[in-house]
């Protein structure tokens, strides 16, 4: 069994309806354990009137404070003193961002090679997630009496005798789930076999005429015969894009050829030395004759015939649509999880991205980083979309029912790197798969930046304009899109010039003429209104979004209008957009309905992608949907959190490693999950703009409070023990050697030291 946790802090413990500590599913629910760390708030006298806690001298709420109501409130002490949360560093989210790529391939093959200890988790410590000795897997899910024959004999260092794994090695079955496996439920048999720690509920022992007992896997042959993919054993229940061990193999080996790139690459290497070479004679001192610049003049026209297009251009490829009525789920970094994914659109969420990947391990086939591309088959399904006469009427070229709701991210620092991957991805995966293949082109992560990615991208824009082309040129049927920030500095701003380069192309005509003259082809974009050096230290700019906003819907307008020679443009190189346009979303500080709707209509963005309020309030898509606050009960969030440990089963299996991977990502949810204040303990419901509430924020803090019940008061501990609690309530005790320990606290000196 897991430890048990003491209260960091002693106080009187939080009581139910009828005055006395519950119990939960069999757990003693110790409240605010980690939830009273910090100073006491500063003595004042009791007849003394004041402001309550959460208001200023101005009766209005005090910014980064939660407004809870008094008789939720915890006191201490003689002088009622409120005991307040520990307060996160500011780049607390920096942190918990930037550690899941410190053991990922950067995007250039001339990075230094990482030390012994150096790679992802090893400032953090999960403890085991394995047997102790394991089940050769030849006996897996073999019958005891009649297994296959183990390839290694006697040089095999895994259990074969299976009553002995049984026994000695593998850990207690799991009671939760009413102790009946998620995976054989689903399939009719789980792909542990004897390693699932629900074996007791699909195994059972017999006797045969010999009087010997035999210990067999129980399969349910109705379920099992429904049609199900062959590679189910490899990627998971309802897992898609997926690709074969074999070809992962081909990839590590240089054996995967990318022919759309070869000639897309030599063909950019062509035009950039014409270009080179027009740059050098216009620099000379001697005139040139007036029939070898003529000559050049109609090369530089002629670029686009020196490359034979594929069959798909950015104007044939597959519309994409966004609106109001679709609300985007962002790439996160590791909680982009696939069960997270799953849990968000069964929640409202119309498209979701993956995680981040980055491009050289994709095309080396690093197992890891295929693993984000990985997608549930409900994200493949057509969206649901609110207003479908007005997408007939504004948009007859987007055809909902060939749509799909998931999208890919990639990051990438040179146009070979980003187009091979976009080809090995368009080729690899069954076909619409990919809604569209999203460049982040923001990233503020120190690794990523020093090699020329993510955000690092927004101050080469040439460049910029070659990876998207040419991903565009590769990516068959599949549109592009990119993520941008504000820019790399704080106060200097570039978003703007880099969005009127990406749409109606480069600025001067050496590099109109080095993409043949078209233009990028991006069909989506979308802003985060922070830069790279502010990183999450402050609110979001919605001001510069609208501006933004603003010139993306004049550039739509005029587009086909220009006749300027340099930015003409060939029809079949604009993006697969009706009438040519180019959506907009925005990103940043979207927490609420109220928030969401604000930015729809006084920013004129087409939709806003949510990234760190689907962490607090996955349901936020509900509320979006509802168009109202949801008061949910502590049971319905509990209900969220079972479903995501169903999922990740699903997803990762139901052995020790597949309970430990769920563990692990729920926990890391949770970390954010504990800051979501119910909006029934508050003096204030958030309502429509303009009511003087002033809308929270993921930064807000709230002093100490108890729930209404026991389960909410736990929910809102910040303490990880807390946080296991409630993980075990599903999966089960801990492992004796698990420890976690949250990223946005291992990191936050770090974090400072980068600056």
């Amino acid at each position: 069994m897991a430890e048990s946790y003491e209260p960091a802090v002693s106080h009187e413990p939080a009581v139910n309806g009828n005055g006395n500590a519950g119990l939960l599913n069999g757990f003693e629910v110790e409240p605010l354990v980690g939830n009273n760390k910090g100073p006491v708030a500063e003595k004042r006298k009791l007849d003394e009137p004041g402001p309550r806690d959460w208001e200023g001298q101005d009766g209005k709420r005090r910014k980064g404070t939660a407004p809870i109501r008094e008789e939720y409130l915890i006191r201490f002490g003689k002088d009622q003193g409120i005991a307040p949360k520990p307060q996160q560093d500011a780049a607390d989210d920096d942190a918990a961002e930037a550690f899941h790529h410190k053991d990922r391939a950067p995007a250039s093959n001339n990075s230094r090679k990482r030390g012994k200890n150096q790679g992802q988790n090893t400032g953090r410590k999960f403890g085991k997630s394995r047997d102790e000795v394991a089940l050769c897997s030849s006996r897996t899910h073999a019958p005891e009496f009649s297994p296959s024959e183990c390839t290694y004999g006697e040089r095999c260092r895994f259990e074969h005798n299976l009553r002995k794994y049984l026994k000695e090695h593998k850990r207690e079955d799991l009671t939760t789930f009413d102790g009946t496996c998620p995976v054989w439920q689903v399939l009719g048999y789980c792909r542990a076999g004897w390693k699932c720690r629900f074996v007791g509920s699909h195994s059972k022992q017999i006797e045969h005429a010999d009087g010997r007992k035999e210990l067999i896997l129980v399969e349910d042959e109705a379920q099992k015969s429904q049609d199900r993919p062959s590679s189910i054993e490899e990627t998971g229940i309802g897992v898609v894009n997926s690709i074969s061990p074999e070809v992962r193999i081909s990839l590590t080996k240089r054996k995967f050829h990318t022919p759309k790139t070869e000639i897309y690459l030599k063909w950019l290497d062509s035009v950039q030395t014409k270009t080179d070479q027009g740059r050098r004679r216009g620099n000379s001192s001697s005139p040139e004759p007036a029939d070898t610049q003529n000559n050049d003049m109609l090369a530089k026209e002629d670029n686009r015939c020196i490359y034979k297009e594929p069959p798909f251009l950015p104007s044939e490829k597959r519309r994409l649509y966004f609106d109001p009525s679709t609300p985007v789920l962002a790439p996160l970094t590791t909680q982009g999880n696939l069960p997270f994914r799953r849990l968000c659109s069964s929640l409202g969420a119309v498209f979701t991205y993956s995680e981040m990947a980055m491009s050289l391990p994709l095309i080396q086939g690093h197992k890891p980083e295929w693993a984000l591309i990985k997608a549930h088959e409900s994200e493949l399904q057509p969206p649901t979309l609110t207003k479908k006469d007005n997408i007939v009427h504004n948009h007859p070229a987007y055809i909902p029912s060939t749509d799909s709701r998931f999208s890919a991210q990639i990051a990438a620092n040179k146009p070979w790197v980003a187009t091979k991957a976009t080809e090995v991805l368009t080729a690899l995966l069954p076909p619409n798969s990919l809604r569209s293949i999203d460049l982040n082109v923001g990233c503020p992560i120190d690794l990523v930046y020093r090699e020329g990615a993510g955000s690092a991208l927004m101050d080469s824009p040439a460049k910029l304009e070659k990876i998207l082309h040419g991903m565009n040129v590769v990516s068959g049927t599949t549109p592009i899109t990119c993520k941008i920030r504000m820019g790399t500095k704080d106060g200097k701003p570039t978003a703007q010039k880099l969005v009127e380069r990406l749409i109606l192309g480069g600025g001067d005509e050496a590099s109109i003429a080095s993409l043949g003259g078209a233009t990028s082809g991006v069909a989506a974009i979308t802003l985060h209104g922070r830069s790279r050096q502010q990183r999450y230290t402050r609110s979001a700019d919605w001001e510069y979004i609208a501006d933004t906003a603003a010139l993306i819907k004049r550039l739509n307008n005029i587009t086909d209008a220009l006749s300027d020679t340099i930015h003409a443009q060939d029809p079949r190189t604009l993006p697969p957009g009706a009438d040519s346009k180019v959506f907009f979303l925005g990103n940043g500080d979207c927490y609420t309905h109220t928030s969401y709707d604000t930015h729809i209509t006084e920013a004129g963005v087409d939709t806003v992608m949510v990234a760190r309020g689907a962490l607090q309030k996955p349901w936020i898509f509900e509320e979006i949907a509802a168009g109202q606050s949801l008061d949910k009960s502590s049971s319905e969030r509990l209900g969220y959190i079972e479903r995501f440990c169903r999922y990740g089963l699903e997803a990762w299996g139901s052995d020790e490693w597949g309970v430990g991977t769920t563990r692990r990502f729920l926990l890391e949810w949770l970390s954010f999950a504990c800051r979501y204040v119910p909006i029934g303990l508050l003096e204030r419901v958030p309502t429509a703009a303009g009511s003087g509430w002033m809308e929270p924020s993921i930064q807000d803090r709230a002093p100490a409070y108890r729930g209404r019940d026991e389960l909410e008061t736990l929910m809102a501990s910040e303490d990880y023990r807390d946080w296991i609690k409630i993980s075990e309530m599903f999966l089960g005790p801990a492992h004796k050697d698990f420890r976690f320990e949250p990223k946005h606290r291992s990191n936050a000196y770090e974090i400072q030291a980068e600056g």
